[in-house]
């Protein structure tokens, strides 16, 4: 008998036009590295007296779908990730590309995928609609694999026995390492920084109305947030008086290749709290920021992403 085994997951996606109806094609292959999506439903213990010690039979609660995915943060694969965080990108270039994608926060409109996750073997086909995007996070650092963590929040799971994404499309598989990472502030290089970690959060309402198969009936976008933590070799003031004068900066984060393709994720007004320098010993002082990111007033938005690639559209 054929055991489960990560090794022979797969996993696809597609964007719905009706949120919770999965589309009948359309599907694309996308790499990952883990996932904890799924949908759970928990039993309520009985609380009726009167039968004796031994308890009655539970009764079944509400379902609820939801779950990590982490991702490479990749050069075409990514696109549709931050489509699902920002929604649809503005798509300059003509074929054969390169295309800029071009992705702006602010939208009150997201749009919802459906997601299946294979495992052949035993067979299991889990289909996951009215899948909406609560937050996108990673870190940047010296060295190791560069991933991205989604969090998302499902309406519902379907389990069949074969695929319903039928066979999707497969992209080209083009990583970002760390190495290929830089960090900018008001368009000049930040120097000695240690790691830093980026989330951008929807901030998700479940849409919680009474139905008759326990599902939600949305998941509505409310006020985003945008919140870091970067960590700094203590070598001058720039960061630290900023925070004292309570001003805004502009932090660009980007990544590139020699082939031509890159990322740029560009945070407008953030604002630095004012840190504790610790003289921890004799080693390097460190110092760490817990920044937040705001609406820039001059550009109407707090943030842009800008992914450059051969993908026409997403």
């Amino acid at each position: 008998m054929a055991r489960a085994q990560g090794a022979r997951a797969r996993m696809a996606l597609a964007f719905e036009t009706t949120y919770g109806t999965p589309p009948a094609g359309g599907f694309t292959k996308t790499p990952f590295a883990s996932t904890s999506l799924g949908a759970e439903q928990p039993l309520l213990n009985s609380e009726l007296l009167g039968y004796g010690r031994d308890p009655l039979a539970p009764v079944k609660d509400a379902v609820t779908a939801d779950g990590d995915v982490v991702v490479p943060i990749d050069s075409q694969a990514f696109g549709f990730w931050l489509k699902a965080a920002f929604g649809a990108p503005v798509t300059t270039g003509n074929s054969p590309g390169p295309y800029t994608h071009t992705f702006q926060s602010g939208s009150w409109t997201l749009p919802s995928m459906a997601i299946e996750t294979a495992m052949p073997e035993v067979p299991r086909y889990a289909m996951y609609s009215g899948v909406v995007l609560d937050q996108l996070s990673w870190q940047m650092q010296r060295s190791g694999l560069l991933t991205a963590t989604a969090r998302l929040v499902a309406q519902g799971e379907t389990v069949a026995t074969t695929s319903s994404a039928g066979t999707p499309a497969e992209l080209d598989l083009i990583r970002f390492g760390h190495f290929n990472g830089a960090i900018k502030r008001n368009g000049t290089a930040l120097g000695n920084v240690i790691s830093t970690e980026i989330t951008y959060a929807n901030n998700l309402d479940r849409i919680e109305t009474i139905r008759a198969d326990g599902m939600i009936d949305g998941a509505d976008p409310s006020i985003a947030a945008l919140t870091g933590r970067t960590e700094v070799r203590f070598a001058d003031s720039t960061l630290v008086s900023q925070a004292i004068n309570g001003t805004p900066c502009e932090l660009e984060f980007g990544y590139s290749l020699i082939s031509g393709e890159s990322l740029t994720f560009t945070i407008h007004a953030v604002y630095l709290p004012r840190p504790r320098i610790e003289i921890g010993g004799p080693q390097g002082i460190q110092a760490s920021f817990d920044w937040q990111a705001a609406r820039d007033a001059t550009l109407g938005r707090m943030c842009t992403a800008v992914l450059v690639n051969d993908v026409e559209d997403y």
